[in-house]
């Protein structure tokens, strides 16, 4: 009997990151579907990734929307248990820190059904991050563990799991980098549009809850930004999250210095990350890919669950005080960009689905 595989996900990075495991399985022939939880937006509004980066479409869509961290875990929860009783399959896998991480992860292991996390064993070590709640109980609940890093490996060894669950398997955005930059120079025209030259702008993305929900440190960062803008003499560009912005009104912060667009789709950004002179950001995600492009990385947190990053010297931390963020940008600008790639070979997505293969009977 064929093994089938139910693949969970619901925000832009995992579909991202979740797309080298699916093409994986097609071209393997596996028996899987996608369940899209609609934790960002909705899967329609998502549906430009699936179609952008050749993605089957979703076979259920749970359109649970935002709400609180509980009422949106809950809503995904029971979808998730009644679309998994329904299909019953042998295995679910879920892919890194986000509400339908937890969902999906529960409601699988509840139902008896082998879970497996893709980007397992990462920590920051800040309670005060949903995200680090989330990561932290799906590594617990898990049945296969799929490390991106021999960081990430001791990690989940050093908090009491098996090591025989746990496998170090490369990153999957590394697949994902490659896989789709590819298709990317191949689709669109970004800088040209807007009108960009490579290595001649700065790129920032702002939209973490302890960022963007504090007026003080949203301010902060702004003025940051808009000083690197005067200082360096080259625009920053800042596709906004659409809580950044609502947050921006709300606090009634103009950020007239900066290159304001809207969000942009995965291929766009992924263009814009790599002709990039230096990136700004909270995202995990873009840590990483800014280490894979060897772009420079300043990280406006106080930690990061990517310690690889700062590790090669791609990545620095920075306070958010304008002119901190000024100092940061100026150290990481002076140094050498032939740091190594920590997170694999771009193979991490055959690698997991031969673990499937290897470990589901």
């Amino acid at each position: 009997m064929r093994m089938r595989v139910a693949v969970v996900l619901g925000t832009r990075p995992e579909i991202i990151k979740m797309s080298p495991i699916i093409r994986e399985c097609e071209r393997v022939n596996l028996d899987f579907f996608i369940l899209h939880s609609g934790q960002h937006y909705s899967y329609n509004m998502d549906r430009v990734f699936f179609e952008q980066l050749g993605l089957p479409d979703a076979k259920f869509n749970l359109e649970v929307g935002s709400g609180t961290h509980g009422e949106q875990t809950g809503k995904i929860l029971i979808g998730v248990e009644r679309v998994l009783s329904q299909e019953r399959p042998d295995v679910t896998l879920v892919e890194g820190d986000t509400n339908t991480v937890l969902a999906g992860a529960l409601g699988a292991v509840k139902l008896g059904i082998t879970v497996g996390h893709v980007e397992a064993g990462l920590r920051s070590y800040d309670r005060e991050m949903p995200e680090e709640i989330n990561r932290v109980l799906a590594d617990h609940c898990s049945d296969l563990l799929f490390a991106p890093t021999e960081t990430s490996r001791r990690i989940l060894l050093g908090e009491g799991i098996a090591g025989e669950k746990v496998f170090v398997t490369g990153n999957t955005v590394v697949d994902a980098v490659y896989q789709n930059l590819e298709i990317a120079e191949r689709r669109t025209d970004v800088l040209a549009k807007l009108h960009l030259e490579p290595d001649s702008y700065f790129l920032t993305t702002i939209h973490r809850q302890e960022n963007v929900d504090n007026p003080t440190r949203l301010g902060a960062i702004i003025k940051g930004l808009e000083k690197v803008q005067e200082e360096l003499d080259l625009p920053v560009v800042c596709p906004v999250h659409p809580r950044t912005i609502k947050q921006m009104t709300t606090f009634g912060y103009k950020a007239e210095r900066l290159r304001l667009t809207e969000p942009l789709d995965y291929l766009s950004f992924l263009l814009l990350e790599k002709n990039a002179k230096l990136i700004l950001t909270d995202s995990g995600g873009v840590q990483e890919e800014a280490c894979i492009l060897r772009v420079p990385c300043v990280t406006l947190r106080d930690n990061t669950e990517r310690p690889e990053t700062l590790d090669v010297g791609a990545n620095i931390l920075s306070k958010i005080e304008p002119q901190d963020i000024l100092a940061s940008v100026r150290r990481m600008l002076s140094r050498n960009r032939s740091w190594e790639n920590p997170f694999g070979d771009g193979k991490a997505g055959k690698k997991i689905v031969q673990v499937l293969s290897d470990r589901i009977v």
